[in-house]
């Protein structure tokens, strides 16, 4: 392959950066249940490093389809993160916790980069009969985060106590950034290409979102799934000390779903084409809410049951959003659809769990009732934009079969 970036380069730095990632959250939560003793306070740490992904991710997007060497972008981005997060683990404690949730908003502007940025680069990796194969593993990266991160954060914060949790995640995303340097440069020159202003380049890909309805379909649905995901994680914790003994067997938890959701896409990875990544977006809604109701009950064995069925739906349903993308996104306006895209899943994610902080200190079993009412939500916003045919345009030339 020459000097052409291997995918599994590309694989093992996208896990590391979201391993990372996925590491912060469960461990800025133990960190600021820790300190201060309040779930509602530690939940509000979460949902202020990722609330203001909803700005920094389109912003994020358009200078990425403008870079003529998008990986130095995104490794200067990982810097980024990574120092933010050392100062909010620095601020936490010595100050009043509005404050520390201020610098987490601030960190939070980087946080599409690790998700939407890394996967918006993939066409550059592989050709596009081997993009489906790649899509799936990429999903993977995501699943393998999601069960090594949490379980790290909860070894680590119950061998050396929370904070420790958050300085290896920031060791992790660091190791990502040897594969970021290493992406291809951009296909199309930036000298070749229209010129625009930003709030230009930000409205064409609001309009390519909006304006197509597979993919305000899939957004719409993931965005309000994503919600009731964040509330249930936000809740991990709590989860951990009624049921489990303790706050960190609870990140653990997590880990099932992680392994769960893995797996269903690992079958996928072998079958790419086995179920339209549409039907399987909305279908997915319906298994997490199963697991939700479920996991509400509170009695260990079937919480352990709830968080391996909600992987079967979590896992199918990235890959399926990250098909849709793929699918439909105009080639120049990529990395904005996808780091949009993450925006405002992590947005919806963040409104979640500031939501179930106050509301599981309320009634455990409500937040996670509420949970799974916002999955429903979510497949009914999937069959409100239903498509009742499909535009004769819909698959173009940049627009590879899923």
């Amino acid at each position: 392959m020459g000097k052409r970036y291997a995918l599994w380069g590309y694989v093992a730095g996208a896990a590391a950066a979201r391993t990372g990632d996925e590491m912060s959250g469960p461990a800025l939560l133990l960190a600021g249940l820790a300190v201060t003793g309040s779930a509602s306070a530690a939940s509000s740490l979460l949902a202020g490093l990722m609330i203001s992904a909803a700005i920094g991710g389109p912003v994020f997007g358009v200078v990425l389809d403008r870079s003529p060497r998008p990986g130095r972008l995104l490794a200067r981005a990982l810097i980024g993160y990574a120092a933010m997060l050392l100062v909010v683990l620095a601020a936490l404690g010595h100050g009043p916790v509005a404050d520390t949730v201020l610098i987490a908003v601030c960190a939070g502007l980087l946080g599409p980069a690790l998700s939407g940025g890394w996967t918006s680069q993939l066409p550059g990796v592989v050709a596009r009969e081997s993009l489906p194969r790649a899509n799936a593993l990429d999903a993977m990266t995501f699943n393998l985060a999601s069960l090594a991160g949490p379980a790290l954060a909860g070894i680590v914060a119950g061998l050396a106590g929370a904070s420790a949790g958050v300085i290896v995640a920031v060791a992790l995303i660091c190791l990502a950034l040897p594969s970021a340097l290493a992406l291809p440069p951009a296909r199309t020159p930036a000298q070749e290409r229209p010129a625009a202003s930003v709030a230009t380049d930000l409205a064409a890909g609001l309009r390519a979102i909006t304006g197509n309805r597979p993919l305000i379909r899939a957004t719409v649905t993931s965005v309000v799934s994503c919600a009731g995901q964040g509330m249930v994680i936000a809740c991990t914790p709590l989860i951990g000390q009624r049921s489990l003994g303790s706050a960190d067997r609870g990140a653990l938890l997590l880990s099932l779903t992680a392994a769960s959701a893995l797996a269903a896409n690992a079958v996928l990875a072998r079958h790419p084409r086995l179920l339209r990544p549409d039907t399987v977006i909305w279908c997915s809604t319906l298994v997490l809410a199963a697991a939700f109701l479920l996991a509400a009950t509170g009695r260990p064995a079937l919480l352990v049951t709830a968080m391996l069925i909600a992987g079967i739906g979590e896992g199918p349903q990235l890959t399926a959003l990250f098909a849709v993308r793929h699918r439909e996104a105009p080639s120049r306006l990529r990395g904005q659809v996808f780091t949009t895209g993450a925006s405002l899943k992590i947005t919806g994610f963040a409104i979640g769990a500031a939501t179930a902080g106050p509301l599981a200190a309320r009634s455990l079993p409500g937040a996670l009732l509420t949970a799974a009412a916002l999955q429903l939500l979510a497949a009914l916003c999937a069959a409100c934009y239903h498509p009742t045919r499909r535009r004769a345009s819909g698959r173009g030339p940049d627009r590879p079969a899923a």
